[in-house]
């Protein structure tokens, strides 16, 4: 068999040739890359010349690029293009890349050397990257397990493949409950309240399936939110609202309590080999946070602040409510309506305002507009660019100089072969060798609002906020400027890696911005001044309620995670949720929903013991956006600072180094207690 995947992609820009890759290619070059990457490390283990900073440390970090290169493919279109067959496929490969993972951290030979290097290297000699680079090598060693004793290593070894079937298993059973629920509407009086263009793409997504004069409503974003926001059915409301959130959580095959029990329980074992008390403990360690302590700090001191002001919200809401004919009390599948139409009759702004005045198009042109103002980048299409789906479009990014700075796709529509939400991610990290700069791959995935038979994709505020924050991700990967691949782009402490895509949100703000594009659909007419007013003036709208609901997920997840070993036998694990959000809780309980059943970020994604950096970010891009706020949106000068000490230089140093360097101080609460209206 021709296996494109067993060497080195020779596409436009090192790109993948997804039209020959099939499913049946990647067990066997994974198996075979694996082999050969471990013949690579064996290499490196047994040199038998002194072990230096470039034939240990330096060789390592360059070892199996290809093998990086296919299971990049792999996992990322397992994300973003699936199928029974590729989850089954993943169900295979993920413990064998974990094994292989294991392998290379807990061999001893290996180890030896960079523990010798790490003692005894000239650090004189060594700049600030190579320095990173040393610590981030001889702790990832001693974080995977290098120092335990023989049954240990075995024990870690098992308990990290099971980990990987079960976080795998959490999310195909989130996509499965996500894909399958079907709300159909017969009567058309069902759907009052809804705007023509939510109505007219439930009728085609039910024409889609089969049931033609009908309209079917699903739990994607762009079906979901607008009916909880718009619908005036209020039973309705309640039944698609109790199916979002019981996803995962109804005791049959896909439910995922044991799963979330499972994955709590070995990951704290996991890093009691280690010999950490938690696995916050373990993950904090590696944070500019620094411990579980800081964290519940933090998050407390918010939640102290935001409180008294989301009570306030909420009542003002169920008055509202009450005045507009509500019998009873508010109840969770009523905030969406009510709030919106509260903000409506407050600011005069809602979504329907303001989606023609936000095509897709127009939008994405903007963001690019933002980026050549700020750093010189031009995105040119090319067609000859590989793709992985017809959705996808790839562009060559350029330098202010003509010279190539990355391949960027974009794939922005949901499909039923697609994870829910939105996510940066890389097929390519940027580094460098004696054959020079090799330049990134990155790509940004979305499930936006797609057009309709008779309007163009038209994107909510919201939307067009998630694309300016994961195109923020996307700049960091693109502008990366690292020798090691390992410390380039995204690959920093995990609460650093949200500020570039934060506060890239602020722009969306200012009229500068938002003359680049925000233009209306069919007249051309730019964004009113009022609306662009109306926007800022709403923008803290219910800030305090949104700050309640970032911060009981925090918190939620700190107390997964924060369990010590005789507290890990969780019995009932909606009671345990319930119980770490208490203090946040501004609504009664649902029987019957649970959000930890359905919370991919931390027990599929990274976000494990790592929920609190959206909030922690936020402070960070609040405090880092006043410089651009009190200079100019598009200063050069800030720009530049920012490009040269943010985003090219990515886990090369300390985060917190780096941000001084750029903001000349360690940040303060302030900007963001200010911007929120929580001050």
């Amino acid at each position: 068999m021709n296996n494109p995947l067993l060497k080195p992609f020779d596409g436009p820009f090192g790109v993948a040739p997804f039209s020959t890759i099939e499913l049946q290619h990647y067990k066997p070059a994974i198996e075979q890359l694996i082999k050969e990457s471990l013949e690579e490390i064996d290499q490196i283990a047994n040199n038998e010349q002194t072990a230096t900073f470039e034939n240990t440390i330096v060789a390592l970090d360059r070892s199996g690029k290809q093998l990086d290169s296919v299971a990049e493919v792999f996992f990322n279109l397992n994300s973003a293009e699936t199928s029974d067959e590729m989850q089954a496929l993943a169900a295979e490969l993920s413990p064998m890349l974990t094994d292989f993972g294991n392998q290379i951290m807990q061999n001893e030979a290996l180890f030896a050397r960079v523990k010798e290097v790490y003692e005894n290297a000239d650090r004189s000699n060594l700049d600030k990257e190579d320095l990173m680079l040393l610590e981030k090598s001889y702790k990832g060693f001693i974080r995977s397990g290098a120092n335990l004793s023989k049954e240990e290593k075995t024990k870690y070894g098992e308990i990290s493949k099971e980990l990987s079937k079960l976080q795998l298993k959490f999310g195909e059973n989130v996509l499965a409950e996500t894909n399958s629920y079907e709300l159909i509407i017969e009567d058309e009086a069902d759907l009052s309240g809804l705007p023509d263009g939510i109505k007219e793409a439930a009728a085609m997504t039910a024409k889609s399936k089969g049931h033609e004069g009908k309209w079917l409503f699903t739990l994607q974003a762009p079906s979901f939110v607008p009916f909880m926001e718009y619908a005036d059915n209020r039973e309705l409301r309640e039944k698609l609202y109790k199916a979002y959130m019981s996803k995962a959580f109804k005791g049959d095959e896909r439910d995922n309590q044991e799963n979330v029990k499972a994955i709590v329980k070995l990951r704290n074992e996991k890093v009691g080999l280690l010999g950490y008390a938690t696995y916050a403990d373990y993950v904090l360690e590696e944070r500019m946070a620094e411990s579980a302590e800081k964290v519940n700090g933090f998050l407390n001191d918010l939640l102290e602040k935001a409180l008294p002001k989301a009570k306030e919200e909420v009542k003002e809401v169920q008055a509202f409510a009450k005045a507009n004919g509500l019998e009873g009390d508010l109840e969770r599948w009523d905030w969406a309506y009510y709030s919106q139409k509260l903000k409506n009759e407050k600011f005069q702004i809602n979504d329907e305002m303001l989606r023609p005045y936000f095509k897709l198009e127009s939008a994405v042109e903007g963001i690019f507009e933002v980026a050549k103002r700020l750093y010189g980048l031009t995105f040119k299409r090319n067609e000859s660019i590989p793709v992985y789906h017809p959705d996808v479009k790839a562009y060559e990014v350029l330098d202010d100089e003509g010279k190539h700075v990355s391949v960027f796709f974009e794939d922005y529509f949901p499909r039923e072969g697609k994870r829910g939400g939105a996510w940066m991610t890389s097929y390519k990290s940027q580094y460098k060798d004696e054959n020079g700069d090799h330049r990134p791959i990155v790509s940004i995935v979305c499930n936006f609002t797609p057009a309709s038979a008779s309007k163009p994709s038209l994107l909510t505020y919201n939307e067009v906020e998630t694309l300016f924050h994961e195109f923020g991700h996307a700049l960091h990967g693109m502008l990366a400027d690292s020798k090691y691949g390992s410390l380039s782009g995204t690959s920093v402490y995990w609460d650093f890696v949200e500020l570039p895509s934060q506060i890239l949100e602020n722009w969306l703000q200012e009229k500068d911005c938002l003359d680049l594009f925000a233009k209306h659909y069919e007249t051309g007419e730019a964004i009113p001044e009022e609306y662009i007013q109306k926007i800022k003036d709403s923008s803290n709208f219910n800030e305090g309620y949104q700050t309640m609901r970032q911060l009981s997920f925090g918190l939620m997840d700190m107390a997964w995670h924060s369990l010590q070993q005789e507290e890990i036998d969780v019995e009932d694990v909606a009671a345990f949720e319930q119980n770490a959000m208490a203090k946040t809780e501004l609504f009664k309980k649902i029987p019957g929903t649970c959000m930890s059943t359905q919370f991919s970020h931390i027990f599929q994604g990274g976000y494990a013991a790592g929920y609190y950096s959206y909030k922690w970010a936020e402070v960070l891009d609040a405090d880092a956006f006043s410089v651009f706020k009190e200079k100019g949106i598009f200063n050069p000068e800030v720009a530049r600072s920012f490009k040269e000490n943010i985003l090219s230089r990515g886990g090369s140093e300390h985060p917190m180094e780096l941000y001084k360097r750029f903001r000349g101080q360690e940040p303060t609460v302030e900007a963001l207690l200010e911007r929120s209206g929580l001050k």
